[in-house]
């Protein structure tokens, strides 16, 4: 690692620091020692601790401590410690200009915001002007900062464009004059990250006229792009809509264009030309040039001779090579799910009880949950001791019990998020494992390793018959930390060998493994696991993004453990173990 890289580490503790109201001098003194570490660009860090760093002279000692630990393993536990233990929103929030640590943390003492989309919220109704040195001046000055963020075309996740476009198409469906209207674009498609929101309407009279009265309508700061009856608008909040106001008989074709991807639509208009059809305006005609009329999209599919391909799935990915062909797969939906394997509870970092969390799963429809509350070895997420364990065992046996008194057609389940160590072993011993009726294994330290480490390591964890699922199997935070250094596809080929399940982490934040890894899954024979990383009762909500980023990545029923019943999952983590004791004899 050189110098320049050691320093952006360092700066990046300096301000999570901050963030959890460390004390200041420690803080200053991080924020020097980047300072001073930066001056040497790309010096060998081993090189600089031996030579300009010698004897301690210069660096604090906590500096040096991260600095030896870089050196040693590309990695910093006291960094990655610090990430763990800050919500992912506070660390989204941080990309807002002028809104520092500090702000951030009063914020999250007093208003409890965990997210940009709860600060723009706070700062629009009202509740950010309340807190104390902020006011309403500050509270602008946040506004037009994420504004400003947006219109540089910054990626969002998903979760909060949709939030957006929603709110968009409720005001522009007010318009007397707009008769349909759709959200369109990636956020359609469900890509993990959007850019700005698409929008498509049917409307009654001309086009151009009524796009022009929407962009007023919605307050438009700006109209930067287009013309006629497609504009690109920029809004008061920073937020860029691609707008397209079409006749009712175009809206079905100006929909599936403005859905995408640009490949998929390509793809399908060759089609389309092969068979003597031509799109333009978005008209759809034969080769006598006749308008042929389109009610839906699974028309159009059908005209072409192709099988109806969800938007989820339009990416140019080999779909519509599927759909001729009969071949696409009939994606899992949020019904199908029995269960959730991936949720915490007050006992280590979630918000909320086991009953309460177990009863938010059930009205969702669920029948079982499985509680997976962070490993010892996970002391910064409040991971249960052994004592701890067995007094959580008990109080699940009583309510499994009572749900049975109540005639209640529901379960949790022992579970565990165990850490695989730096030496590839999974937190707890085998016989204490036993207790589990499964167990997550999830990578939450060292994530610096080189990729022939990362993978060795979690190839070892894969080979621990207690093992049934691996947890957010790269890592990755959307928008804040990047995937660490591993093998996949040899990892999810292990996993598919020895019965160990992929998990999908739901969460908005992770989203991870990712939906062309779930295509690599199904095609290994791979089972994968939708699991919500619930804190909460809300966390159960992203099993909807779950499911549909399953579907893009071409999973059924068949793939996903959690459509299995809670017997058929206690017999899929059971007989790794039954295999391994049946070895051992």
């Amino acid at each position: 690692m050189n110098c320049r890289d050691a320093a952006h580490a360092l700066a990046q503790v300096a301000v999570l620091l901050e963030l959890h109201d460390s004390d200041k001098a420690t803080v200053k003194a991080m924020q020097a020692a980047a300072r001073a570490v930066g001056g040497l660009d790309e010096r060998d860090l081993h090189e600089a601790l031996a030579v300009e760093f010698a004897g301690e002279r210069r660096l604090p000692p906590e500096a040096l401590a991260v600095l030896r630990d870089l050196a040693e393993s590309n990695s910093s536990e006291m960094l990655e410690r610090l990430q763990e233990e800050t919500p992912e929103g506070l660390m989204e929030m941080l990309r807002v200009p002028g809104l520092g640590p500090a702000r951030i943390r009063s914020l999250h003492e007093h208003l409890h915001i965990e997210s940009l989309l709860e600060l723009e919220l706070a700062a629009n109704d009202g509740r950010l002007a309340s807190v104390p040195k902020f006011g309403a001046k500050t509270a602008d000055k946040v506004r037009r900062a994420i504004a400003d963020l947006r219109a540089t075309g910054a990626f969002v996740l998903w979760q909060h464009a949709r939030a957006e476009a929603e709110r968009l198409a409720t005001i522009m469906r007010a318009h007397p004059d707009v008769l349909r209207l759709e959200i369109a674009g990636s956020i359609r498609r469900r890509t993990e990250l959007v850019r700005d929101v698409d929008i498509v309407a049917a409307v009654r009279g001309s086009p151009s006229v009524v796009a022009a009265s929407l962009a007023r309508h919605c307050g438009a700061q700006e109209v930067v792009g287009g013309g006629g009856r497609t504009l690109t608008l920029r809004l008061e909040n920073g937020v860029r809509v691609d707008l397209a106001c079409v006749r009712p008989e175009q809206f079905t074709l100006a929909l599936w264009r403005a859905t995408g991807n640009i490949t998929h639509v390509q793809q399908v208009l060759s089609r389309a030309a092969s068979l003597g059809y031509t799109l333009a305006l978005d008209e759809l005609r034969d080769g006598r040039g006749t308008i042929v009329p389109m009610a839906d999209e699974t028309a159009l599919y059908e005209r072409l001779g192709l099988a109806y391909v969800p938007p989820e799935q339009r990416e140019g990915f080999g779909e519509v090579e599927a759909a001729a062909t009969g071949a696409l797969p009939t994606g899992v939906q949020e019904t199908d799910l029995r269960g959730a394997l991936h949720c915490h509870s007050q006992y280590s970092d979630g918000g909320a009880s086991i009953e309460r969390m177990a009863r938010a799963a059930m009205a969702r429809g669920l029948r079982y949950l499985g509680v997976s509350d962070h490993s010892q070895s996970n002391t910064y997420a409040g991971g249960l001791s052994r004592d701890r364990i067995l007094e959580q065992h008990a109080e699940i046996d009583a309510l499994n019990a009572r749900f049975a008194d109540e005639g209640t057609d529901f379960r949790v389940l022992k579970g565990i998020e165990a850490d695989i160590l730096p030496c590839g072993r999974v937190d707890y011993d085998a016989a204490f494992l036993d207790r589990f009726d499964f167990v997550i294994g999830s990578v939450h330290t060292r994530y610096g390793m080189n990729a022939e480490q990362m993978t060795n390591r979690v190839l070892k964890a894969l080979d621990d018959p207690h093992l049934t699922i691996l947890g957010h199997p790269t890592g990755r935070l959307l928008l804040t930390r990047e995937a660490f250094e591993i093998d996949l596809d040899a990892i999810i080929a292990k996993a598919g060998k020895v019965g160990v399940a992929i998990e999908l982490n739901a969460d908005p934040h992770r989203l991870d493994i990712d939906w062309k890894a779930c295509r690599i899954a199904a095609d290994q024979g791979t089972m994968v696991s939708i699991g919500p990383d619930a804190h909460s009762p809300q966390g159960f909500d992203n099993l909807e993004l779950g499911t549909a980023i399953a579907r893009k990545g071409w999973l059924e029923p068949r793939h996903v453990l959690n459509t299995r019943t809670a017997d058929e999952v206690l017999a899929f983590a059971r007989a790794r173990r039954v295999a391994a004791d049946t070895r051992a004899h």
